[in-house]
């Protein structure tokens, strides 16, 4: 872990509750694709967000908030980060958290799965394969409830594009009429796709209760349990 000190650069809107924000480290900030760090609000309060960034961007962090009137953690946060916006004023970090990191291994095709804000997660790492050159399968199933979510759809269809490798399959839960692509839960699409995932390496990010129900059902899919990454998994059964 490495603490730093950072200028909150921008907050832009992603969304009507999603924020983009794009931090600049006092020094070359230090992680892995996967990583997340922590603003520290104080001494004993600390807020956990994945890096949405790549890792040889050490100078610039970007995170994804949401801020649904229902979720004071990530409200709080964007508090915080607004007020050292405008009186320019740095915020503390601790970055290069986790253990769910991308572990490059260019023979298993790989799956990266997110629900919601759980996209910065995979995004980091989705980037991150575009740079080192890996050949095998990429598949970045990102799962939402309304397809208005689906903030950076145009952004992961020309990653998708870059390379015939990478696939990118967007999953609305409550679709409208003009929806062609997947519907449901995203998970449910995976195994829908994907006959067996014993080959794959899995990478997940979303609520906890989901994150839950995603493992145990890609087991009996399956999945090999030492293949599946996701920091969740560290506070759920």
């Amino acid at each position: 872990m490495q603490t730093v000190n950072a200028d909150v650069i921008a907050i832009t809107p992603l969304t009507d509750i999603i924020y983009k924000v794009t931090l600049k480290p006092a020094i070359a900030a230090e992680f892995e694709a996967g990583h997340y760090l922590q603003l520290v609000l104080g001494e004993k309060d600390k807020r956990a967000f994945s890096i949405a960034s790549k890792p040889s961007q050490q100078n610039e962090l970007e995170l994804h908030i949401g801020t649904s009137a229902a979720d004071s953690y990530a409200a709080q946060a964007l508090d915080h980060l607004r007020h050292a916006f405008e009186q320019k004023a740095p915020v503390e970090l601790e970055v290069g958290l986790g253990v769910s990191q991308l572990r490059i291994d260019c023979q298993r095709p790989i799956v990266l799965l997110a629900g919601g804000t759980g996209f910065s997660y995979v995004k980091s790492m989705a980037d991150h394969l575009a740079e080192v050159g890996c050949e095998q399968p990429v598949l970045f199933y990102w799962g939402v409830k309304e397809e208005s979510a689906l903030y950076a759809k145009t952004e992961m269809e020309a990653w998708a594009a870059s390379k015939e490798n990478f696939h990118f399959i967007p999953v609305v839960e409550t679709p409208q009429d003009a929806w062609d692509g997947h519907t449901g839960y995203v998970h449910q699409a995976v195994m829908q796709d994907i006959t067996s995932l014993e080959p794959y390496s899995i990478y997940m990010a979303g609520r906890f209760d989901m994150i839950g129900i995603v493992r145990d059902d890609f087991i009996k899919h399956g999945a090999i349990r030492e293949h599946m990454y996701a920091d969740a998994f560290a506070f759920i059964k």
